[in-house]
């Protein structure tokens, strides 16, 4: 599968992200993910796109998301697409570590051909933690992942210090 990319020969294409890929039986394939102007959109260093989102706020309008991480302390609503639950209280760090790896690793594979989300309270703290650790699983040196996400998702991400330096530690 090649890198996404934007094909605008259609009208109704353009502004939109698309991955080429190939079908089983080797025909070339179209797949969309998120259009280019999602809010809380990052694309990641490969050119992968994740939503980030606050799960406070009302679901935004246009293309549900096919997969979703949820950063909550305690278990999230019910959303009617596949979803993994991290259990990560507001302003702390994930229960668990590893599991929080791991699934970061299924979002970053899901997201070559999917539409995929993390999203935690607000949107912000959890949420750009997490973008940033995805930013190191893609290539940005851990120093400077956060400043990564700060300036391609939210300058809000990553809100305390034991977070940053989660951040800087993360592997």
């Amino acid at each position: 599968m090649t890198s996404p990319r934007q094909l605008p020969e259609n009208k109704a294409a353009k502004n939109r992200e698309f991955c080429l890929a190939r079908s089983s039986k080797g025909r070339r394939v179209t797949i969309e993910t998120w259009a280019l102007d999602t809010p809380g959109l990052l694309r990641l260093p490969s050119g992968l796109l994740v939503r980030g989102r606050g799960l406070r706020d009302s679901l935004p309008a246009g293309p549900k998301p096919e997969f979703g991480i949820y950063l909550q302390g305690k278990e999230p609503a019910e959303v009617d697409w596949e979803s993994r639950w991290v259990r990560w209280k507001d302003f702390w760090l994930p229960s668990d570590p590893a599991d929080f790896a791991e699934a970061l690793r299924e979002l970053l594979k899901r997201a070559k051909d999917e539409r995929v989300e993390i999203a935690c309270g607000g949107g912000f703290g959890r949420t750009g933690t997490a973008m940033s650790c995805l930013a190191i699983l893609e290539g940005v040196p851990a120093d400077k992942a956060v400043t990564y996400v700060r300036e391609h998702y939210s300058h809000r991400a990553v809100e305390t210090p034991w977070q940053k330096r989660f951040v800087t530690r993360f592997a």
